[in-house]
């Protein structure tokens, strides 16, 4: 794995598919660095899973970029304003896991979010339920089934269009996340939360 900490920037984006673990990789990377995490999830969704406009939400990315002035980690993908991010990024790192892994992840997370109905990104955000994620068209579990392979060699291009000034790596297993992780850690004493 990874014997020494990884060179990355201070402008870091983490891709993945739903059920990957960006946020939580995220929040703990941006933790052991200390600077913000940027959940583009909890830009876009509004209570009730409304979408936020894209001018809107673009405008909400620069802002919170733009407030890091340290540097910044930041989880989603969003191609559609993907300019806005990717344009000062300096280190993407792409949670590659197996479908069956993320996949799992996925089900046992939204089980437990329409079981509690807690407020997902922010106090009164939106939340999951039986009906929205068993029965309605817009479930994110049959989207990740449908969207899948799509995503991932959508993933695949996109990475490969990035610049070569942007350091790039293909986390495989949770195993390697892990690792990737407790490197840092270990270079700097810090506790990563589990």
């Amino acid at each position: 794995m990874f014997s020494q900490a990884p060179i990355t920037g201070r402008r870091i984006v983490v891709w993945g598919v739903t059920g990957s673990g960006k946020t939580t990789f995220a929040s703990q990377l941006a933790k052991i660095l200390d600077v913000p995490a940027i959940h583009l999830d909890a830009l876009f969704w509004n209570p009730d899973w409304v979408e936020t406009p894209d001018d809107e939400f673009r405008a909400k990315v620069q802002a919170a970029i733009g407030q890091a002035l340290d540097g910044w980690v930041l989880d989603g993908s969003y191609s559609r304003i993907s300019s806005t991010y990717l344009s000062t990024t300096d280190t993407v790192i792409w949670l590659h896991l197996p479908w069956r892994v993320s996949f799992w992840r996925l089900l046992q997370r939204t089980l437990i979010r329409a079981w509690t109905r807690e407020s997902l990104y922010y106090e009164g955000g939106p939340r999951e339920s039986w009906g929205l994620s068993f029965l309605d068209r817009r479930s994110i579990l049959w989207w990740a089934i449908a969207h899948h392979r799509t995503a991932t060699r959508g993933r695949r291009d996109r990475v490969a269009q990035l610049p070569p000034s942007v350091r790039v790596y293909e986390l495989r297993s949770s195993k390697e996340v892990r690792s990737f992780l407790d490197v840092f850690v270990n270079r700097k004493g810090t506790r990563r939360d589990d």
